[in-house]
């Protein structure tokens, strides 16, 4: 009896260990085309193989993701190599409202920006990788300067290719800010054959934790439809940029269209104490 109270002793531990062992630590989603990165280099970026990549308002996003090339560590912290934060600090931070920074980094290929802001200039790049604060879905590019682009979601690409591979990354993180939303009247370019939105350009303030993103409509006719649209040309991503800092259209999506409208989201800090202004938006379309 003794013996058999030993072994069902041992099966328990055991078994509360292989639970405790595959017990999930990460926010990324388990669904199989919801955890992928793309590089033209390495391939394949699995975010959910390591269980350990955690995403979290204003704050380090830690772990780190597998690949070809080894690991891509988020932060230094909790780097497989160890904490290596006594030579390099480094980690990629997530805003309030899922606006990224920072640098990750690869044993093989080095540091991996994800935000143009890291480097000395964007150029006309212009990139950021940004998180959708109500849906978790990760969009943008990050770069590297051997690999080149990282892309977080197949809707990004212009034109998009989710028709061979619907991959994106996904989290179950959502932003608690308190969100405006201003949508304008319709422009009319004036061009009859229809004009080439180019660039969109806001000025006002930005506090800190706080963010202001941008989506377009265009039609031939004055009446719409009206289908609201981002980067890749989806419904659910966003033009985001700084005040005073000119960013790229689309020209796929929004070419040789008379008219046109935009939506304006203001997002405040996940306090709703504080929220961002527009005091002008300067549009710049050719015929």
């Amino acid at each position: 009896m003794r013996n058999k109270k030993f072994i069902l002793s041992l099966l328990i531990l055991l078994g509360l260990f292989l639970f405790s062992h595959v017990r999930a630590a990460t926010n990324i989603s388990a669904t199989t085309t919801e955890h992928w990165a793309w590089n033209d280099v390495i391939g394949w970026i699995n975010f959910f193989e390591t269980d350990n990549v955690n995403v979290a308002s204003n704050a380090t996003t830690t772990g780190y993701a597998s690949s070809s090339a080894g690991d891509i560590s988020l932060d230094c912290k909790t780097s497989p190599g160890g904490d290596i934060c006594a030579t390099s600090s480094y980690g990629v931070i997530s805003d309030a409202v899922g606006n990224y920074s920072g640098w990750a980094w690869n044993d093989t290929y080095g540091w991996i920006s994800f935000w143009c802001g890291n480097n000395s200039g964007c150029g006309s790049s212009n990139y950021r990788v940004t998180i959708n604060g109500s849906t978790g879905y990760f969009s943008g590019w990050a770069w590297n300067d051997v690999m080149g682009w990282i892309s977080f979601n197949c809707a990004d690409p212009d034109p998009p290719i989710c028709g061979t591979s619907d991959y994106k990354v996904v989290t179950s993180w959502r932003s608690t800010s308190t969100t405006g939303i201003l949508e304008s009247s319709t422009f009319d370019t004036g061009v009859a054959a229809g004009a080439q939105l180019n660039s969109i350009l806001w000025q006002g303030n930005l506090p800190a934790d706080t963010t202001v993103k941008f989506q377009f409509a265009s039609s031939n006719s004055s009446s719409g439809p009206w289908t609201f649209m981002g980067t890749g040309g989806a419904t659910d991503t966003y033009y985001i940029t700084d005040p005073n800092a000119s960013l790229k259209l689309g020209y796929t999506y929004h070419n040789n269209k008379r008219y046109f409208r935009y939506k304006a989201f203001l997002l405040s800090n996940p306090a709703s104490t504080i929220s961002p202004r527009i005091d002008d938006i300067i549009i710049n379309w050719s015929p």
